[in-house]
């Protein structure tokens, strides 16, 4: 079997990054840790590639990703395209996985000497991580920020044209009653879609509809129960996330109601279960691999910029997302 750059910090006991910076020769190792890990290449028979000697033209040859949560298909899946990535350019992944109330930012990876640049995924209170990064000199770029006109290189989806689209389907399939179960608006991708919403239910001369849920099943089961117990239900739901369209897609099923023959549902992300569970559902895709992309392609331009000393203006990239229409709606049967 092959032996990599994993085997020998192993070996040695010590991290990936240590082992790393010896391989660029950087000077901010330790003697005794220098030796321990040239002991390990050579017990090990390890010697690293051109490639690996000269990991992106950074210091450490590692990128760090701050991100809030594993508990997400789609934010996983922008992780695995960024990691993909940066296997292409001979980077490595460091992942911190922050909290909404972290406090202290010094022992993760935001150390100019432990990371070439960071990537924060769907940051709640960007600005710490703006005001940390832009500190210690760091290159960073925001993936789904929370600003609307962020100083930081960011990259996001056009979620107003995902709202807006999700929602003209529907009413474009006849439905005049859509809610809409919106998320936090700590996020500004949910302000987004609740605004693309709201442009075309106008657009249309119908009434707003809107339901406080919270990115995840049981919100949306329990508001579409509200609606079954108080009758008011819609006879179309456009769902902030797949996860609260298929607490209310359970709802309905538990209570004897039919998808899409009863109430249509439309979900946004196109996560893993939304062509596993029956019916299939309709949703908004997210172009994760253009996100992870353009968001590395976006950071090694940052990292060159500091190498070369040049100070060029935040650029913004805003991809456009996708309506894909599959089993969970229909055209409304009038009476």
């Amino acid at each position: 079997m092959k032996v990599n750059i994993f085997d020998v910090a192993r070996k040695s006991g010590l991290s990936v990054v240590t082992v790393s910076r010896v391989i660029n020769n950087a000077g901010t190792v330790r003697e005794k840790n220098r030796q321990k890990v040239l002991q390990a290449m050579k017990e090990l028979g390890y010697s690293p590639s051109a490639a690996a000697r000269s990991l992106a033209r950074g210091k450490t040859g590692v990128i760090g990703i701050a991100i809030m949560t594993l508990n997400d298909s789609f934010l996983d899946a922008v992780v695995k395209e960024i990691n993909d990535k940066m296997a292409e350019h001979h980077y490595l992944l460091a992942l911190f996985i922050s909290q909404e109330d972290e406090n202290d930012m010094h022992n993760a990876i935001f150390q100019e000497d432990r990371v070439d640049g960071v990537i924060v995924l769907s940051p709640i209170n960007e600005e710490r991580y703006e005001q940390e990064l832009t500190r210690k000199n760091i290159p960073y770029v925001l993936v789904d920020n929370q600003q609307e006109h962020s100083l930081a290189p960011s990259v996001q989806v056009d979620n107003f044209r995902g709202g807006y689209e999700a929602t003209k389907h529907l009413i474009e399939l006849g439905h005049v009653s859509i809610a809409h179960i919106c998320g936090s608006d700590s996020f500004l991708s949910s302000k987004e879609r609740v605004r693309g919403y709201k442009a075309a239910m106008s657009e249309a001369g119908l009434e707003p509809w809107i339901e406080q849920g919270n990115f995840d099943i049981p919100s949306g089961y329990d508001i579409a129960e509200r609606w079954l117990q108080t009758g008011s239900l819609p006879t179309a739901v456009f769902a902030g996330d797949d996860m609260m369209a298929f607490g209310v897609m359970d709802a309905l099923k538990n209570n004897g109601l039919r998808i899409p023959d009863d109430v249509s549902v439309v979900g946004y992300d196109d996560q893993l279960f939304a062509t596993q569970l029956r019916p299939w559902l309709t949703t908004v895709r997210q172009p994760v691999e253009s996100i992870g992309a353009q968001a590395i392609e976006l950071l090694l331009k940052q990292i060159g910029s500091k190498e070369e000393h040049t100070q060029d203006g935040a650029e913004h990239i805003k991809l456009q997302p996708e309506l894909i229409v599959r089993e969970s709606t229909r055209r409304l049967n009038r009476p």
